[in-house]
């Protein structure tokens, strides 16, 4: 895919024109919640062998997702300036990831998931030489995977379930690679992370 290319990616961003997302939100929300605010970090890291995206495992003690693949983000905060600012704190606050190694080239339209989060994808670039801290409660682990693979349509697949009386689905973009221990694993992406992904390979192949 040729708008992988630094250039064209900032470009494509900084454009603004209008972009309708292929996947809005979860579904219809749960009823009883109020709508908040959050924001993840889209973290592209610029290696030599080209853009790599880092993503979170979340630790199997959290309430909400646990276990699950995410981007670093979360609820917007009253401090926050805005979903750049929630995008780039949180990040620092969960894996350590400091503000001084990320270029912000843009945004993705929000995500609404069925607990009423409205999430805002921040997408970055980032020099690769910045060090990790991961917050041990949150986090398990932090792992990168080539934005050309994410980016594959060969590696979006499409899952459909019944819930409620009606069709629900997902999408997941398993990724094999080793993991803490040098074995083999599968890191599964779904949920809204492979949906933010799907929207943004929508956004870069128009």
């Amino acid at each position: 895919m040729a708008q992988l290319a630094l250039p064209l990616l900032r470009a494509r961003f900084a454009a603004g024109e209008p972009f309708e997302p292929e996947h809005p939100g979860d579904g219809k929300p749960f009823e009883g919640r109020s709508a908040a605010a959050a924001a993840v970090l889209v973290p592209l890291v610029q290696r030599e062998q080209g853009l790599a995206v880092l993503l979170t495992r979340r630790t199997d003690h959290l309430r909400d997702h646990a276990g699950q693949i995410s981007f670093p983000g979360g609820r917007s905060e009253p401090g926050d300036d805005g979903p750049v600012s929630t995008a780039l704190r949180e990040a620092h606050e969960e894996v350590g990831l400091a503000p001084a190694h990320v270029e912000v080239i843009g945004t993705l339209p929000a995500y609404t998931t069925v607990t009423h989060f409205v999430v805002t994808p921040v997408v970055a670039l980032v020099e690769p030489r910045f060090e990790l801290a991961l917050d041990p409660f949150e986090v398990a682990e932090a792992f990168e995977v080539p934005l050309a693979w994410l980016m594959n349509p060969a590696h979006h697949h499409r899952h459909r379930f019944e819930f409620e009386g009606g069709e629900r689905q997902f999408l997941s973009m398993p990724w094999q690679a080793p993991g803490p221990d040098g074995a083999s694993r599968e890191y599964f992406i779904w949920g809204a992370t492979a949906a933010m992904l799907r929207n943004l390979y929508r956004f870069l192949a128009r």
